[in-house]
């Protein structure tokens, strides 16, 4: 049977890499991004008859029902959502202004929650479905560097437990996606290292524990045995290695 899958952020990077994955399968998509642009040139990539799109911003929170709404018509139903989008912002600038922080909790929490909300209810309705969410290893412990990012990721990772637990009577699969950095526009101004994954492998893995159901994946994999030791690691061990409470 030919999946309906759903792609919210579908302009960023790794998204589009999964789109591509699910359209070389033959699946049914409905993208939807924010950029037009980009949203235009990734549907041109896709045969015709497999994709539709639809421009939106995520931060309109009073949108994100219709939003999904208007994807279960375009698709008839909706066997896989991943939602991708997120804002990395700027630390510093989220530590002067609550302006910015706001909008870096609003970008990777609020507006998740915004579009989470009427997912799990009209799959639960169906008694089927696999919600996937992008979150990252940030979200695992505060560190000085990205912690307003962190706190929002580790607030949305929280979320999704309680989710996952809701919907499992249901039938319904939550799969929480923890990133860790990943070479994309988003990180064009981080010093490059080894620890750094790229889209395709990232996109690759997103899809295997998406079909898998599973409950959560690190992504890349080594990511699984990394971040017990950072998330254990007692306050004054962690606070004097600079690698981990630096800036």
């Amino acid at each position: 049977m030919t999946q309906r899958v759903l792609v919210l952020g579908a302009t960023s990077t790794i998204a589009a890499e999964v789109t591509r994955f699910y359209a070389a399968r033959g699946a049914r998509l409905h993208v939807v991004g924010r950029n037009a642009d980009k949203l235009a040139r990734l549907v041109s990539e896709l045969p015709p008859r497999s994709v539709t799109s639809e421009r939106a911003d995520f931060m309109e929170l009073g949108r994100a029902e219709a939003l999904i709404e208007s994807a279960a018509g375009a698709l008839g139903s909706i066997d896989v959502a991943l939602i991708a989008h997120g804002l990395l912002g700027d630390q510093l600038e989220t530590e002067r202004s609550f302006a910015a922080a706001d909008a870096t909790i609003v970008a990777n929490f609020t507006s998740v929650v915004a579009l989470l909300v009427p997912l799990a209810n009209r799959m639960e309705s169906a008694g089927s479905g696999t919600l996937g969410v992008i979150t990252s290893v940030a979200g695992d412990r505060g560190r000085p560097r990205n912690y307003t990012y962190g706190a929002a990721k580790g607030a949305l990772n929280i979320y999704l437990q309680g989710l996952r637990s809701r919907l499992v009577p249901a039938g319904v699969k939550v799969t929480t996606l923890k990133l860790g950095p990943v070479d994309t526009p988003m990180t064009r101004d981080h010093r490059k290292n080894p620890l750094f994954a790229t889209p395709a492998s990232v996109a690759r893995g997103i899809v295997t524990a998406l079909d898998a159901g599973a409950a959560e994946a690190y992504l890349p994999r080594f990511w699984a045995a990394i971040m017990p030791v950072v998330r254990l690691a007692p306050e004054r061990v962690f606070q004097a290695l600079p690698f981990l409470s630096g800036r």
